[in-house]
């Protein structure tokens, strides 16, 4: 996905950014694909690679997109959609848009405002977005790039609980409103690209979050020998032995709501409400975790038929467009998060490029609400959405 790029691992600052391309000299991408292509082109080998792959054979990477283009849309004519609206709610919070923004670590790489660009598109689009606790940006800051923005914080749950709970405070000091809980990181995925490259966070960035703590947290990874830095960063600093039982420490900690991200079954979810989480996430990690797990598209209809309407139940993995959008909330989805999208709109030009892509993603949602014949995202149906079998055997539709 990145031949030809140098493999030295270039610093990522204000005079060491990568410039843009010759061939792209007046060319403004008109798709998420574009950017990324756009993004490859800019970025050093070692940042695209850790952003842009998935664990394995990435077989799970790739069906996170195909498996949205394996959906059909049925849609419905000669209904006024003069007036469209994408608003909506996401635990109780007024969005313009169920387009929100997934946590993504160490954004300086992509860009040398990082997490504090995306964090004022984000506020400026009013979406919701999610810091990742592997921030390369302290979560104040964030938060101050733009106050009052809607905004939730991811969590890892360390060995060390003392500074686990620490973390918990300062975002409620800060004035993010939920916990997205990352549950399916005992240990990383095995990403070759970045054991190829020996992954490791560029010198010049730390770890934000964890300033004070110093060493490997700050350091962000490890000596990682023939592995990436950051595999060896999880393996010694993460918690393996988190159980739902820790649902209820946190609970004890904090009056932030708590959503569990990384739910892919049934039983999951049905565990999930019994220890009264507030919202489920259903994310396979962009595919970085477990490969040849099922795609998350595929995932949500079991998770959203156990939870029965209980708790709001939010999706990630492999939306590039509006129309994957659509899919994802007429089969029961209250929301979707981006991750790698706004990565290469970062890369691309900054907050401008973050921006940019929510403004287009959330366009191309328009358009399919238009055509589809809804004025809204609440008029979304689950019969506006079937698999492409469906039209061999009509008795389904």
């Amino acid at each position: 996905m990145a031949d030809g790029h140098d493999a030295m691992v270039l610093p990522v600052g204000p005079s060491t950014q990568a410039p843009m391309a010759p061939q792209m000299a007046g060319w403004e991408p008109v798709s998420v694909r574009e950017y990324e292509k756009a993004a490859e082109m800019m970025l050093p080998k070692n940042a695209f690679d850790y952003y842009a792959s998935g664990a394995n054979d990435m077989i799970t990477l790739r069906e996170n997109r195909a498996a949205f283009s394996r959906l059909r849309i049925r849609p419905r004519i000669m209904r006024d959609v003069s007036s469209t609206s994408n608003k909506t709610t996401v635990l109780g919070i007024p969005v313009n848009s169920p387009i929100c923004i997934a946590p993504s670590a160490m954004q300086r790489m992509a860009h040398d405002d990082g997490e504090k660009a995306t964090s004022a598109a984000a506020g400026k689009s009013n979406t919701l977005m999610t810091l990742s606790s592997w921030s390369t940006t302290p979560l104040e800051e964030v938060a101050a790039a733009y106050p009052g923005g809607p905004r939730w914080f991811q969590l890892y749950v360390y060995k060390d609980r003392k500074l686990t709970a620490e973390l918990v405070k300062r975002a409620e000091a800060s004035g993010y409103t939920a916990l997205a809980v990352t549950v399916d990181t005992p240990v990383l995925g095995r990403r070759e690209a970045d054991v190829r490259n020996r992954f490791k966070l560029p010198v010049h960035l730390t770890m934000g979050n964890f300033i004070g703590a110093g060493g490997a947290h700050a350091e962000g990874t490890k000596d990682g020998g023939k592995d990436s830095g950051l595999s060896a960063y999880v393996a010694s600093l993460i918690d393996r032995t988190l159980s739902w039982d820790d649902i209820r420490w946190l609970r004890s900690i904090t009056k932030l709501a708590i959503v569990v991200k990384g739910v892919m079954t049934a039983e999951d979810a049905r565990e999930a409400l019994r220890y009264g989480v507030d919202a489920i996430w259903v994310s396979n990690h962009g595919a970085r975790q477990l490969d040849t797990v099922s795609s998350t598209i595929e995932a949500l209809p079991e998770v959203v038929a156990a939870v029965a309407g209980k708790v709001e139940v939010y999706l990630d993995g492999g939306v590039t467009r509006g129309t994957d959008v659509f899919k994802a909330l007429a089969m029961g989805a209250r929301a979707v998060f981006i991750g790698r999208p706004v990565l290469w709109g970062l890369a691309h030009s900054g907050e401008d490029g973050v921006a940019a892509v929510l403004r287009l993603m959330n366009e191309e949602l328009t358009m399919a609400l238009q055509l589809a014949g809804c004025t809204s995202v609440d008029e979304i149906q689950k019969s506006m959405v079937v698999h492409q079998t469906a039209y061999y055997t009509p008795s389904k539709l």
